[in-house]
């Protein structure tokens, strides 16, 4: 499986309503677009074995959320992304960790928005 159905489907209640959203399969995983833009992802990494988030969150916070539980750069080249999280499960398993993360990435997401 290249996502978690079950990651997936805690996510899209929190993205109701805030927004026009779409589901887009990349890279193996799934991203969720809010107003045509990147917001969030969910993926499984073969390497840990383990679903991460993927979250847009900009480079205002940054450095801040970075040191978040389960926060870690997005990495897929060797070369980190700024402004973009991977966040292992000890950083969504519990509910408000996931709403935190949720909120975080709509919080950038208005920012592109406006």
């Amino acid at each position: 499986m290249a996502y978690s159905e079950y990651l997936a489907d805690r996510v899209r209640p929190r993205l109701k309503g805030k927004g026009l959203v779409e589901e887009k399969k990349m890279m193996g995983g799934l991203t969720f677009m809010v107003n045509g833009k990147m917001c969030l992802g969910i993926m499984f990494d073969k390497k840990t074995e383990e679903d991460k988030l993927m979250v847009r969150v900009g480079k205002l916070n940054y450095e801040e959320l970075l040191h978040k539980p389960g926060s870690t750069p997005m990495d897929f080249t060797g070369k980190p992304l700024r402004g973009f999280l991977f966040i292992g499960p000890d950083g969504f398993d519990h509910e408000d960790d996931l709403d935190f993360w949720v909120v975080k990435a709509l919080e950038f997401n208005k920012l592109l928005n406006a």
